[in-house]
C-alpha cells in the first residue's frame, strides 16, 4: 500500500481556487513564480510561470512569503479533473504553506509582518512564491520547527487528530492500529496516539518505513507485505482486539479490519481508492462501527480544539513532522507523478520555494 495515500475527502479546500489577483501589484513591478493549471489533465498541465502578479491581502487576510508547500494526493485528483469539486480555471494548487508574513490586510489583529506561520488553506494557492490566506487559516509556527516541517502540519496532523480524537473519541489506554503509518498522516497519527497514551501499532511496507514508524511513536510495527501480518496483529492485540483502526487504504484492508476490532471497536476511513465487499455480520456481534473522516467538514470549534492541541505538541516537542521527498517549484509535475506512483515513500512530500 502506498504510504501517505490519503482520500480526496481530507483536503482542506482553499476559500477559492479561482485565479483572482489584484493587478495593481503588477504595475508596481511585484511579480512572482507560480504553478498555474489552465486545463485539467496529466501532471504536465502544471505550468511554471514567472510573471504572475503578487496578490494583495484584503480585509482579514494575510500575505505570506511562501518558503514551503505541502503536496497532497488529492491535489492530483483535482488537477486531473476527476475530483467531485472542480476549481474554476485557471488556478494555482496548494493549501498547506509555511513561511513569513509579508503583509496584512485591514482588521488583521493576530499576525504582523515578519511572523513565522503555517496555514490550513489558502485563497490564491500555495504552489507560488506568495499566497494570500484568510486570517482564520493562519497559525503561528514555533521556532523549533523548520518551514518544511511547517508545510507538513496542516492536512496530516489535523486529519489524524480529527480521526483519532474528534471522530473516534479515542481514550488513553486503547489500542490503535495505524495502517500506512509511514506516510504523512500515518506518522502524525502515531505521534498523536503515543502522546495521548494509546498503545500504538503501525504498518508499513519496507524496513525503512517500519523503522520510521517505531521512531515516531509506535510500540509495535508490522510489515503489510507479509502474508501473515494480520495474524501477527491479532496476536499482539490479544483477546480484546484493536479498539481504533485508522485506515488509509480501506478498499484493500476494510474486511480484515473488521475482524481485528474489539467490542465497540471503530474503523476510521481516511483513505480509499475504490470499492470493497465486506460482510456486515462482522460488525454485529462486536457492535463495531465504520466512520468516514472528512477534514473539510470540521467546524470552527473543531479547528480551534485541534489547533490548540497541536500547538501544545509543537511546544512540548512530540509533534515532529517527518519530511519525505523535496521538490523545487519547477518539479511540481514530477512530484504529482511520484506521490501516486511511489510505493516506498515515507514522510510528507513538500515543494521548497
Amino acid at each position: 500500500m502506498p504510504p501517505s495515500l490519503v482520500a480526496p475527502e481530507i483536503l482542506i479546500f482553499s476559500i477559492t481556487y479561482r485565479f483572482v489577483f489584484q493587478t495593481s501589484m503588477a504595475s508596481m513591478g511585484r511579480l512572482m513564480r507560480a504553478i498555474r493549471v489552465s486545463e485539467f489533465g496529466k501532471p504536465e498541465v502544471l505550468k511554471l510561470l514567472t510573471d504572475v502578479p503578487v496578490p494583495l491581502p484584503g480585509e482579514k487576510q494575510v500575505l505570506i512569503r511562501v518558503h514551503a508547500c505541502g503536496i497532497n494526493p488529492v491535489e492530483t485528483y483535482i488537477r486531473a479533473g476527476t475530483y467531485a469539486r472542480k476549481p474554476n480555471l485557471p488556478y494555482i494548487p496548494g493549501s498547506d504553506v509555511s513561511g513569513v508574513v509579508e503583509d496584512v490586510g485591514r482588521n488583521v489583529t493576530a499576525f504582523k509582518k515578519g511572523d513565522r506561520v503555517f496555514t490550513t488553506g489558502t485563497i490564491t494557492g500555495g504552489y507560488a512564491e506568495y499566497a494570500v490566506v484568510s486570517e482564520e487559516a493562519v497559525y503561528s509556527l514555533p521556532e523549533q520547527l523548520s518551514f518544511k516541517q511547517g508545510a507538513a502540519i496542516s492536512v496530516p496532523y489535523f486529519t489524524a487528530y480529527r480521526a483519532l480524537i474528534t471522530k473516534a473519541q479515542g481514550k488513553p489506554g486503547e489500542v490503535v492500529l495505524v495502517h500506512g503509518a509511514s506516510g504523512g498522516v500515518g506518522i502524525a497519527a502515531c505521534q498523536i496516539a503515543r502522546a495521548h497514551g494509546f498503545k500504538v501499532f503501525g504498518t508499513a511496507g519496507s524496513p525503512e518505513g517500519l523503522n520510521l514508524v517505531l521512531q515516531n511513536g509506535a510500540h509495535k510495527v508490522f510489515n503489510h507485505r507479509e502474508k501473515d501480518y494480520i495474524e501477527k496483529i491479532r496476536e499482539a492485540a490479544g483477546e480484546d482486539g484493536v479498539n481504533v483502526i485508522l485506515e488509509m487504504l480501506s478498499n484493500v484492508n476494510l474486511s480484515n479490519d473488521l475482524k481485528l476490532l474489539s467490542y465497540g471497536g471503530r474503523v476510521m476511513i481516511i483513505g480509499c481508492r475504490g470499492p470493497i465487499e465486506i460482510n456486515p455480520r462482522d460488525t454485529m456481534m462486536k457492535e463495531s462501527s465504520i466512520t468516514g473522516v472528512a477534514l473539510f467538514s470540521s467546524t470552527k470549534a473543531d479547528w480551534k480544539e485541534a489547533g490548540a492541541a497541536l500547538l501544545g505538541g509543537m511546544e512540548s516537542g512530540w509533534l515532529r513532522p517527518l519530511i519525505g521527498p523535496e521538490y523545487p517549484l519547477e518539479k511540481a509535475a514530477q512530484a504529482h507523478e511520484d506521490i501516486i506512483q511511489n510505493s516506498g515513500a515515507t514522510g510528507k512530500m513538500v515543494l521548497v520555494i
